[in-house]
């Protein structure tokens, strides 16, 4: 099992964002030895096509070899060398396009055409002696080798025999007439190219096989690998879960917020901030034992609650600072801490005096400790901001 540079096994399958990485830098599976047979392939159906043309091939080719009477040698073979280059220029061409698109057509089929930017930048590694060594002795180098020499000895083995097959036709070749030459001579190399064609087919083949599996090596990675993949992609599962936690908890407590307008006529008063927070309050000497918190919220909440309120009777109080302690130390429906006791007991005194007729004085300033001052959004207030 292959191993990354900290010895990790790489036991999982590339992801896809793996996959395209390795294609935004030119990693894709390619295989020399099939276009080799590919090109060999259509150059020898090439060939082929072209034979019965051949005989008029090659008397126009031996024209270039005639020189008429009196004519000046130099100029004569200048113009014929001139006319015998292009004609092999649009036969090089003829076989060469049909070849170098069959290439392209392979390679799209096999790993698909990518332009890699990346694969064309610099890459100190290139250069060093070190990781060159490396991969002069790596086990892609060693598979190359091997490949190399297996596939001159059998190709070889297999022109060795076709050739020797051919010696007969060989020997008439200098009794035959520029044509016929010609004719044999293309025949005995269509043979001579199929047979390689049908080696080479095995050969890239074989090497297409390897060059998958290499290529799916290379980019198997390790447990810890796919899960920093998540992460990034994905984000922090832990991290997720809390915020969907938070959320969570957020719905329910505006869910459980809305569900307690319903009780706040039955506040003993109201405590508002002045605007921003609202808190509803209810407390009956006797029996409760604590201040408790029926209804809560802030914004639109807030503004609901101040306007039930008003219409039930009930008195609002601003203390901007107690409003919102009570807000985040106080669930609805649970009992104030106790720590707000005395700053309640407070505000309550207040309200019962505006209940009995008395004056709206001023707002009675309630003693908090400093951990539960806090500001709109939860957090410690600095210094004396309120």
């Amino acid at each position: 099992m292959a191993e990354n540079e900290d010895g990790q096994e790489k036991t999982e399958e590339p992801t896809a964002r793996k996959r395209e990485q390795a294609r935004e830098e030119g990693k894709v599976v390619t295989s020399k030895e099939m276009f080799v047979f590919a090109s060999l392939a259509m150059g020898t159906l090439m060939i082929g096509l072209l034979q019965n043309s051949m005989s008029t091939i090659g008397g126009i080719w031996a024209s270039y070899l005639a020189v008429p009477a009196g004519a000046d040698l130099d100029s004569y073979m200048l113009v014929q060398l001139d006319t015998a280059w292009r004609h092999f220029l649009t036969a090089s061409l003829i076989v060469a396009l049909p070849v170098g698109a069959t290439v392209l057509l392979l390679q799209a089929g096999i790993g698909g055409i990518q332009f890699a930017p990346k694969a064309l930048g610099f890459k100190p590694d290139k250069i060093n002696p070190i990781a060159g060594f490396k991969r002069m002795f790596s086990k892609q180098s060693v598979v190359e080798l091997v490949k190399s020499v297996l596939k001159v000895a059998f190709l070889a083995s297999v022109a060795f025999g076709l050739l020797y097959g051919m010696l007969p036709r060989i020997d008439k070749l200098a009794s035959a007439d520029a044509g016929s030459a010609m004719s044999i001579i293309l025949q005995d190399m269509t043979i001579l190219l199929a047979g390689l064609t049908v080696v080479l087919a095995i050969i890239g083949a074989l090497d297409l096989g390897w060059q998958m599996y290499s290529m799916r090596e290379s980019l198997m990675m390790t447990l810890k690998e796919v899960k920093d993949e998540a992460k990034e992609t994905n984000g922090n599962p832990e991290v997720k879960g809390k915020m969907r936690q938070k959320q969570m908890e957020m719905s329910r407590r505006s869910a459980k917020e809305r569900a307690a307008l319903a009780d706040v006529p039955k506040a003993t008063a109201i405590v508002t901030n002045p605007t921003h927070f609202a808190v509803a309050l209810r407390y009956v000497p006797g029996e409760m034992s604590a201040p408790v918190v029926i209804a809560s919220g802030k914004g639109h909440m807030a503004h609901e609650i101040i306007r039930i309120a008003a219409s039930s009777g009930i008195q609002n109080v601003r203390i901007p600072v107690l409003a919102r302690a009570l807000y985040f130390t106080t669930q609805i429906g649970m009992e104030i801490d106790e720590r707000l006791f005395t700053a309640v007991a407070t505000l309550l005194g207040y309200v019962y005096h505006l209940d009995r007729g008395g004056y709206a004085d001023d707002v009675p300033e309630v003693d908090l400790p400093e951990e539960l001052r806090f500001n709109e959004f939860g957090r410690p207030l600095e210094g004396d901001d309120e």
